[in-house]
């Protein structure tokens, strides 16, 4: 199997029971081999009292796509630690991207991006995530 089929492979697996991530409106933009590319709309129910996207929301994105990303080989990969840096606010209506990308895999532990993005390609939020892969495959190979 090749890398981008079994990626893709993976990712279906994960969505098939990621039921946080269609309750929270997330979708899937594209997978590869330790890559993944998710977006939402801000609705009004995304907002805090200030009437911005909640960081936490922000995160839950960010930190999806990172799960997507370290889980694209079919192996089981956990997040061990992350941190987000918020820049500026996603607003009611904004369509967020986040862009998740491998920047080191040795062993069981690997290192994430993930950026955040507004629709005119305003930076919101830079995450980093530590990965640790344990027992197991989304799917049968």
């Amino acid at each position: 199997m090749d890398a981008q089929t079994r990626a893709q492979r993976s990712a279906d697996a994960m969505w098939s029971d990621d039921h946080a991530a269609k309750w929270l409106g997330l979708e899937i933009v594209s997978i590869s081999e330790g890559h993944a590319t998710l977006a939402m709309t801000v609705e009004p129910h995304h907002a805090n009292g200030h009437a911005i996207c909640h960081g936490g929301i922000t995160f839950a994105l960010a930190d999806t796509a990172f799960a997507y990303a370290c889980n694209s080989r079919n192996q089981r990969t956990v997040a061990q630690a992350n941190a987000i840096t918020y820049i500026a606010p996603g607003r009611v209506g904004d369509r967020l991207t986040a862009t998740a990308r491998e920047i080191s895999l040795t062993g069981r532990s690997g290192i994430y991006d993930v950026t955040v993005t507004t629709q005119d390609g305003t930076v919101i939020a830079e995450f980093r995530g530590n990965s640790r892969a344990i027992k197991g495959q989304l799917f049968d190979e």
